[in-house]
């Protein structure tokens, strides 16, 4: 770990054992391995995909909030516990998606106070197509890693996905 030095108030450098370390234990987290690749993923999709000029740019923190999304809608409240960020900074995301048309607000059924947060009615057929955006970028990972180990990877997601589901919210 990174200590400031008391003479120059600069950095040192990290102990050589202690980054080796650290290193070896993340390489053999399979959750470390799977945050890496959601991010570099997340990254490599957006920088491919077509944007039109001038409009505004989907980022990855937008892109995080996709899957946290029920298709019926989340109150704020619950997305920004989903996502383990603050109301106000899910609120943030949630007004430029708004703005850009790929999100809305509705009266929640449950309680007219509350609103709830879905995806645009006419946001369907973008969602599709950005669904069909990411198999191509699998497509051809599973050309670059073997289309054996693409399915065999999806298959294992499958079932960490259903194991963890199966256990509830923590």
């Amino acid at each position: 770990m990174a200590r400031t030095s008391k003479k120059r108030g600069k950095p040192s450098e990290p102990d050589p054992a202690f980054v080796e370390r650290l290193e070896r234990a993340k390489a053999a987290s399979v959750a470390q391995l799977l945050f890496k690749c959601a991010r570099l993923l997340n990254e490599q999709a957006l920088a491919r995909l077509d944007q039109p000029p001038g409009a505004p740019r989907i980022r990855p923190a937008h892109t995080s909030v996709f899957p946290h999304l029920d298709l019926a809608g989340t109150r704020l409240t619950e997305l920004a516990r989903r996502l383990g960020i603050s109301k106000q900074a899910v609120g943030q995301l949630v007004d430029e998606l708004e703005q850009m048309q790929v999100l809305e607000r509705v009266p929640d059924p449950s309680d007219g106070r509350a609103k709830l947060i879905r995806f645009a009615k006419h946001s369907g057929a973008s969602l599709l197509d950005g669904l069909a955006h990411l198999g191509r970028f699998e497509d051809e990972l599973g050309e670059e890693i073997g289309a054996q180990r693409m399915a065999a990877l999806h298959d294992g997601l499958g079932a960490l996905l259903a194991a963890l589901e199966g256990r509830g919210p923590s």
